[in-house]
């Protein structure tokens, strides 16, 4: 009796032993990783939470004083206002028009491959070649305007009105629409075929099928497309700047403008502050996200 007890523990032993030896390996794997994320992001992160709290060039303790001052600010609140209703309206027309796409393209089983091709075109266009494209058609000059001088109407400036809010969307939905789609290609793919055929023999049709399990199967692909649609709509800044450089119209003045206009300027305290901000909305957005749609099941 007393040898099965010594041989159990010196079972136990050697297991513990290797799950040790293991776990030291797993380690020396993962430390030139931890030690690349600690470096570059951080300890950087660190220094601008510190910094945010510090006056202009670590001079002295600011308190909540950068935090106040970015609030004020009027280029602030027209940024935080453009930047919001971007993700508003422009977001929920990706999700729709990609889930759309996605749909239809599992009707065309014979020529899906091309058209994947086809909508991830754009998305190999260099930004700066895609934005002297636009400037072609949607100039003062541009082939839009000529077209409608045909016709007599007066054509419009749309880069320096409000209309370059319009064009900044149209250009954002057209490079990532295709992206978006392949992943909700992805997740309808990923749905059991058996459970369309059940309800089928129950006799439902095609939008309630696609209402009591398509949208419902594709609540964990959703949250994933929104984060990555809601990082890409920050992404837009390079296609607003080609347009409008440092000071673009009012309606496509967004933050990274500001962010970058107080980089050149050197107010790192504002900067710092506002970055701090950013970074907590964005987490609070993706938790309110993941709550909404991944929703944890009860025990």
């Amino acid at each position: 009796m007393e040898e099965n007890h010594l041989s159990a523990v010196w079972q136990k032993e050697k297991v513990h032993k290797k799950k040790r030896r293991r776990f030291r390996v797993e380690l020396l794997f993962l430390v030139p990783s931890l030690l690349g994320v600690a470096v570059f992001y951080f300890i950087p992160f660190c220094d601008v939470v510190l910094r945010s709290f510090r006056t202009e060039f670590g001079g002295g303790f600011a308190g909540i004083g950068n935090y106040r001052a970015v609030i004020e600010n009027k280029a602030f609140q027209i940024a935080v206002q453009n930047t919001i209703k971007f993700v508003l309206v422009y977001i929920p027309l990706l999700l729709a028009f990609s889930l759309f796409l996605a749909v239809m393209l599992d009707f065309l089983r014979g020529k899906q491959k091309f058209y994947k091709k086809v909508f991830l075109l754009p998305m190999a266009i260099p930004v700066a070649s895609l934005v002297l494209i636009w400037k072609v058609f949607f100039d003062r000059y541009g082939l839009v305007n000529r077209i409608l001088e045909i016709f007599g109407v007066a054509g419009w400036d749309y880069f320096h009105t409000g209309l370059a809010f319009l064009v900044l969307g149209i250009t954002y939905l057209w490079r990532n629409f295709g992206y978006d789609m392949l992943l909700w290609k992805t997740g309808i793919d990923a749905i059991d075929g058996e459970l369309y055929q059940a309800a089928a023999l129950d006799g439902a049709g095609f939008l309630k099928q696609f209402r009591y399990i398509t949208l419902p199967q594709l609540k964990d692909m959703g949250f994933v497309i929104v984060v990555i649609s809601v990082i890409n709509s920050f992404k837009v800044f390079r296609e607003a700047y080609l347009i409008g450089g440092d000071y673009p119209n009012q309606s496509i003045y967004m933050l990274q403008h500001l962010f970058n206009n107080w980089f050149v300027r050197l107010e790192l305290g504002k900067l710092t502050a506002a970055a701090i901000m950013l970074a907590v909305v964005v987490i609070l957005f993706v938790a309110g996200v993941e709550r909404i749609l991944t929703p944890k099941e009860k025990v």
